[in-house]
């Protein structure tokens, strides 16, 4: 009897022992927010102008893991991905949730285009990317995988160029030419597209990003208004002349703006060099000395080639007037990816191609990409963000109206133009 009663014992402590690796692993999955001791670890930051990038690398050697797929910029510039509006597909969409791909005979929609992925790869998208062209300039709304040599599908996405309604080309293109100067939209608008989900969130965002930008790259002017104290907020010093974020980050006044305000742009090469030496995956983002952001791919691979677009995105939010805060060390980037999801947690996604976790915990947000593709089962790409407090999201009525009519003020109501952003 002592016998069993000692084997019973072992196997119920052998039992609490598997219980709690498993739970180790069931929380490792959730990001690196879940715990302190996680598979993400820290390096020591490359400051450039107001920004301060914390490398940050994998403690469990998978940080060369190869990736199969093609970038947005990749696929829209050789021709393999191709973006139109939806009033101009002649072929068939397979929309969310349905079984068998229906017919595109439909109008133009603001926050819908329809996705070609040609390509022998599948298409990882980010949300914040921009594709220009069309009858408005538009972002990515979330990020998401599209199979290779994939039937067309809606891609749901925010305008971010209120003023147009008018085609400029019949299908959409890259944010420039140019790798070196590809960009994606800066913190401020990728978060009200990935939190809010809502249209009107995002121009309101848009405008006053665009303001902040304009007067940054103008030339200085006193800002006191005289006896009766500092002025109240105007109208941008200088005029582009569009209601375009993405001609406005084409500026020249505005790309050197950017330039300046984070060097390593210019020392690529050499920075990439020192990711790669450090098998850095991600980053996390301090601006003014407030950590902000961090994006953590699956290889070093991936981070590098979108490491320019979203190098600019942190420069351009740099830009933007702000408190500032005493430098933050390792420990306190360390602190931020640790810190833990005990909140809200939504998921979406597509049958055997990919899970898209949204994880809300206090004043951060953490969304997670996990492919789920053959060989796959890893998580792609994560987004981490410090929560704009409730009030800096009040702003002025937008003031930028398109001249199309379903966008006249008397007829716009909020719930109308409200983002599901779950195609």
């Amino acid at each position: 009897m002592k016998k069993l009663g000692r084997l019973g014992l072992m196997a119920a402590l052998l039992f609490a022992l598997a219980a709690w690796e498993h739970g180790k692993a069931v929380k490792a999955a959730g990001g690196p927010e879940e715990s302190a001791n996680g598979p993400y670890r820290v390096l020591a930051p490359i400051q450039s102008g107001n920004l301060l990038l914390f490398p940050v690398a994998r403690t469990d050697g998978k940080s060369t893991v190869e990736t199969p797929f093609i970038t947005l910029d990749e696929g829209l510039k050789n021709g393999e991905v191709e973006v139109t509006e939806a009033g101009r597909t002649r072929g068939l969409v397979r929309p969310r949730g349905a079984e068998e791909p229906q017919s595109t005979d439909r109008g133009d929609e603001v926050n819908t285009l329809v996705l070609f992925n040609h390509s022998q790869r599948p298409l990882l998208l980010l949300a914040g990317e921009v594709v220009t062209g069309g009858k408005q300039d538009r972002i990515v709304a979330k990020d998401r995988i599209v199979p290779a040599d994939a039937d067309p599908i809606d891609l749901s996405v925010f305008c971010i160029e209120p003023g147009r309604w008018t085609e400029s080309s019949t299908v959409f293109g890259a944010s420039d030419k140019s790798a070196a100067r590809s960009f994606m939209v800066q913190p401020e608008v990728r978060e009200r597209a990935m939190v809010d989900r809502d249209q009107q969130q995002v121009w309101d965002s848009v405008h006053g990003t665009m303001s902040k930008m304009q007067a940054a790259a103008a030339p200085s002017a006193p800002a006191s208004g005289g006896v009766g104290g500092p002025m109240y907020e105007a109208e941008p010093p200088m005029a582009l002349g569009t209601t375009s974020y993405a001609k406005m980050m084409e500026n020249p006044a505005i790309e050197q703006k950017v330039d300046e305000a984070a060097p390593v742009i210019k020392a690529r090469e050499e920075v990439l060099a020192r990711l790669r030496d450090e098998h850095a995956v991600g980053v996390v983002v301090a601006v003014r000395g407030e950590i902000v952001w961090a994006d953590l791919f699956a290889s070093t691979d991936l981070l590098a080639r979108y490491w320019t677009k979203l190098v600019r995105s942190y420069a351009a939010e740099s830009l933007t007037e702000g408190e500032d805060h005493a430098a933050p060390g390792v420990a306190d980037a360390q602190h931020f990816l640790d810190m833990p999801s005990g909140g809200t947690e939504n998921s979406e996604g597509d049958v055997g191609i990919y899970r898209y976790r949204e994880l809300k915990s206090g004043n951060a947000e953490t969304f997670v990409l996990e492919s789920l593709l053959p060989g796959t089962g890893y998580d792609v790409h994560i987004s981490k963000m410090k929560l704009i407090e409730e009030v800096h999201r009040i702003r002025k009525p937008h003031p930028m109206v398109p001249q199309h009519p379903i966008y006249e003020p008397q007829s716009f109501h909020p719930d109308v133009y409200r983002q599901d952003v779950d195609r």
